[in-house]
């Protein structure tokens, strides 16, 4: 049997904390496949604005979860990219998925 999770713990509420924010999720797994420019990845996430967009890169880069890269120009161009922390969401991201996945055939009955 599989150890049960302490959900009353700091680290179970800061992972809920960072993905329970609205676009992180579609964030972390975009830029699963190398880095980004800012256009970029909203070109790739449908329905996200620029300023939320902005917010959310400032907050993953802060939580270490993303680095931001500029190449001095002109054009001066900056790029997002995962660091590893950010890169293995991608493991939680197939758990939450497989996860779903479950629950939607449980409610086909």
């Amino acid at each position: 049997m599989t150890p049960k999770v302490e959900t009353n713990c700091t680290a179970f509420q800061t992972a809920i904390d960072v993905l329970g924010r609205p676009w992180t999720a579609q964030i972390l797994n975009v830029l699963q496949d190398g880095p980004l420019r800012f256009c970029g990845i909203g070109d790739r996430i449908p329905g996200l604005g620029d300023k939320v967009l902005s917010a959310r890169l400032k907050e993953l880069e802060a939580r270490g979860l993303m680095v931001r890269s500029v190449e001095p120009g002109p054009p001066v161009k900056v790029a997002y990219e995962l660091t590893d922390q950010g890169r293995s969401f991608n493991k939680v991201a197939q758990a939450i998925h497989r996860w779903g996945q479950e629950i939607e055939a449980a409610e086909k009955g």
